[in-house]
């Protein structure tokens, strides 16, 4: 498992780390990675439940860019090894493609956010590990075993019961999540070759860069003059998900995520009593049973693999795609 080094681990960083925790049981604290991924997701909820509160007031293309801008400053600590290793050519072609992508799925993951609830985003983000999996078989010549294709088949078992297309209409929001996660997949596959040359810090660096040009032609195109606290809150919106990504890493740093990730689980709970209470959304049952049933299959996965201490690994189900 790669771990970000220095101050780089407090960038925000919508990688997780590819390669199976091999420490030993000795080094293992399973409480406390349990501990800090509770945290973890106690934090990506707060980044879901402050875009949630915004709505429609700016529209979700600017939302995403003011949100990357403003979470610029978190490359500062960087911002000197950035200048100083300078990715080759290919690579910059690698960085494009990915921060081109990469807008499309933030830019859908922020309108998402304005048309369905706050358990149904935080569910279907869990689909997409699942598609990298798929990837990674398809186009990076990883080994889809029979205990692979079982979980894959599970979580698309989840997805329907969460969708339950034919008995209740689809809104935009559902398929914009579900362009979302086959998006943030692709980024993740591409994300994998690039740390082949470069460290996740600077891999996270120039993708916030590239996403924030990426982003600024639509933004600039819908502009709307925000408030203060719109601001506020977009950069609250970088704060939380930038810690978020810290508390994971110290939770893969402190047990394996064989043992951290059924915890994200958590998530979806969290996310569903705050669309009750503070948004006044229904309590959706298929939504949480479809959701478990993703993470239980990732769980699995994630199982398997640190047993078998194979080199990759599904990612984990906790992130979310901002």
């Amino acid at each position: 498992m790669w771990r970000p080094r220095g101050s780089a681990r407090l960038l925000h960083s919508p990688r997780i780390p590819w390669h199976a925790n091999a420490m030993t049981d000795s080094q293992s604290r399973p409480l406390a990675g349990m501990l800090w991924m509770v945290a973890t997701g106690v934090s990506f909820v707060a980044v879901t439940a402050l875009v949630k509160s915004i709505g429609s007031d700016i529209p979700a293309a600017q939302a995403a860019f003011l949100r990357y801008v403003l979470g610029l400053v978190f490359i500062l600590p960087v911002l000197a090894s950035l200048l100083r290793t300078l990715p080759s050519r290919a690579n910059l072609s690698i960085f494009a493609l990915r921060g081109l992508i990469h807008t499309g799925a933030v830019i859908a993951w922020f309108f998402a956010m304005t048309q369905i609830p706050i358990a149904e985003v935080t569910a279907m983000n869990y689909f997409s590990p699942v598609y990298v999996t798929i990837g990674a078989a398809l186009f990076l010549g990883e080994k889809l075993a029979a205990r692979r294709i079982a979980a894959i088949c599970v979580a698309l078992l989840g997805a329907l019961i969460i969708l339950r297309p034919g008995f209740r209409e689809l809104s935009p929001g559902h398929f914009a999540m579900l362009g979302t996660a086959l998006g943030f997949a692709i980024s993740y596959l591409l994300a994998k070759r690039l740390v082949r040359d470069l460290s996740p810090g600077l891999v996270v660096a120039w993708l916030s860069i590239f996403v924030s040009i990426g982003l600024a032609p639509f933004a600039i195109a819908v502009w709307v003059t925000p408030s203060p606290w719109h601001l506020v809150v977009l950069f609250g919106v970088a704060c939380f998900a930038t810690l978020g990504h810290y508390t994971m890493t110290r939770a893969f740093q402190a047990a394996p995520m064989s043992v951290t990730q059924p915890v994200t689980f958590l998530q979806l709970v969290w996310a569903t009593a705050l669309g009750a209470l503070v948004f006044g959304e229904a309590v959706d049952g298929f939504v949480v049973l479809g959701g478990g049933l993703i993470v239980a299959a990732i769980s699995f996965l994630s199982w398997r693999e640190a047993r078998l201490r194979r080199g990759v690994i599904t990612p984990s189900v906790s992130e979310p795609k901002t």
